[in-house]
Formats: structure tokens, sequence, C-alpha cells
């Protein structure tokens, strides 16, 4: 007579961090050689209208390649003449609150596509309505035409209903600059500000004064200094760097929300966010600086792990402050 064969217990194998860390830097290759094959396929240290052309090009195919979350309306429609759109949760969303988004692009690039990826990912952490707008670009049109751009998207909201305590402000690496830049405006005409900042690797410092401008130069696979020498000048066009409505690092922080900062360990940006933490709490302003270790410039926008760790930290910081 057979005996009955008892099935052996499985023991569970359990990966190290080390294996962990190489699984995931394997699954991050493919996506940083495609996007160093965006940005090589111009010269993005060139403002020639071509070089341009490719450049903002790339930044779109940038934002289809995020893919952005399923779920969500894309409302498209036209914003006082700037292309603006409202992006919210399919399920339903808390009609009491709103999100300012200011992409990234270094002011020369960027559109509603780009930005549609982390414009999802923050309707879908918090359940809030996100506006993203298409604000005027140089060397076209130089400062302060996106700052002003930035200040009709808010005035927008005002018009709509909503209290500047019910708006938080969020941008990305120029878009992070302009979202502090329309705080400090708003503070110098007496106005009130947004509930809280989310600013993702904010581009802070146009004078480039900070230590990681140099000493992670090699580490960045995003921005060269070249880059953003670049860009300021055509942005700039003469104005002082050191002014706050274009380095918002020097400006006076007193009165400012609360803020997220969230910045990759290996960008050149790095100082921006660290001296940015440092100057809001001189001034006492609540400011929380993550650091996150060996990810790039803007990784929010990418569809891996950490990047959903990302975002599902932010949605935690606004969600627990209303």
């Amino acid at each position: 007579m057979d005996q009955e064969r008892k099935p052996r217990s499985m023991k569970l194998i359990r990966p190290t961090p080390e294996q962990r860390h190489t699984a995931e830097e394997r699954r991050l290759q493919p996506m940083l050689r495609a996007l160093k094959a965006i940005h090589s396929a111009s010269n993005p240290e060139s403002m020639d209208p071509e070089d341009l052309e490719r450049q903002r090009a790339g930044q779109e195919l940038l934002g289809r390649l995020a893919a952005p979350m399923l779920g969500m309306s894309f409302e498209p429609f036209d914003l006082a003449g700037m292309n603006a759109a409202w992006v919210r949760p399919d399920r339903g969303h808390d009609r009491r609150r709103a999100i300012l988004y200011c992409h990234g692009g270094g002011y020369t690039s960027g559109n509603l596509g780009y930005s549609r990826p982390l414009a999802a990912k923050l309707a879908s952490v918090t359940g809030w309505a996100v506006l993203s707008f298409e604000y005027r670009l140089a060397p076209e049109h130089p400062f302060p035409a996106a700052a002003d751009d930035a200040m009709k998207a808010w005035d927008y909201l005002m018009y709509q209903g909503y209290g500047a305590r019910d708006i938080v402000v969020a941008g990305d690496s120029a878009g992070g600059n302009m979202a502090l830049v329309l705080c400090h405006r708003l503070k110098e005409a007496g106005r009130r500000l947004p509930a809280r900042l989310v600013l993702m690797s904010p581009w802070t410092d146009m004078t480039a004064s900070g230590r990681s401008y140099t000493e992670l130069a090699e580490l960045d696979p995003t921005i060269t200094m070249d880059y953003i020498k670049a860009v300021r000048c055509v942005y700039a066009r003469g104005y002082d760097l050191s002014s706050p409505l274009l380095s918002p690092l020097f400006g006076d922080f007193s009165g400012f929300p609360p803020a997220l900062i969230q910045v990759g360990g290996n960008e050149i940006l790095l100082s921006d966010s660290v001296r940015l933490r440092d100057r809001m709490v001189a001034d006492q302003v609540p400011c929380r600086l993550e650091k996150w270790n060996n990810m790039w410039h803007v990784f929010q926008m990418f569809p891996i792990k950490r990047a959903n760790e990302a975002m599902e930290s932010i949605g935690r910081f606004l969600l627990e402050q209303f």
C-alpha cells in the first residue's frame, strides 16, 4: 500500500538589500538610457530654433514615455490665452482643494504633455483636482513672462471660488522655481499665500553657487552646467541673477507656507534644495527635506518603485495637513 506523501515545507528566501538594490538598478538602466537618448537628440546647451524645437519635442516624448496613470480625466481648456488642463481622478475628487502645478523645463521647454504624468500622480495621491498650464517660454518670452503667467493661473483659481488656503502650489525643477517666485510675488503684493508648497528638485539658485554644481556634475545623468548657463541666459536676459524673482533662494521666507522638498542624491541641483531648507527653517517656516539617494533630477515622474514611494510621501504630507 502506497504511503501518503507529505508535502515538503518551502523555505522563503528573501533577497538581501544588496540584491534588491542590484535589481532596481537593472530596472532603472533602460529608462536612464532613454532619457539620455532624448537629451542627445539635440544640443541641450543650444538655444538655436532647430535645437529648441527638438528639445521641446523630446520633453513631450519624455512625458509620454513616463505614461500618465489610468483612471484620470484630462480636461484641456483655454485659460485667458494659455493652454491649460484640469487633471482629476475618475473616482471623484475633493472639490474643496486644488493643486496648482508648475511644470519644469528650464523655462525654455515643457508643455501639457510633459506635465501630465506628474499632474496625474499628484491627483492620484491626494484625490484633488490639479491645474496644469503652459506658460510662455524663453527665449521667445524671457523673464518675467513665465512668472506673470503663473500669477494669471493663480488668479484664475481665485475667480473659480478657491481660497488661497485651499490651494497647494507644486512644481518640479524650473517649476519649483516658479512656485517659490509666485509666493514671493504674492507676499510682496500683500496677498494671501497658498496652504502648502511641494517642490521636486527645485531650481532655486540661478547663480549656481552651491557645492553640488561642481561636486555632482559627473553623477547627474540629466543636467549639465552648460545647460544651466544657456537657459538662464535666455530667460534672465541681463537681469540680476541673485534677485529673488530669479533665484528665490535669496528671498525672505518669513510667512511662507509649510513646504516639502524632494531631491535626488545624484543631481546637480542638490545644493539648491539643501540650502532652501536651511533658509526656510531660519525664517521659521516648517520645512521637510527628503533626499532620495541614487536618484536623478525629477525622478518622481518615472514608473519606478521609488518614484511611487516619493509620491506617496507627498500625499501623506498634504492629506495630514488638511
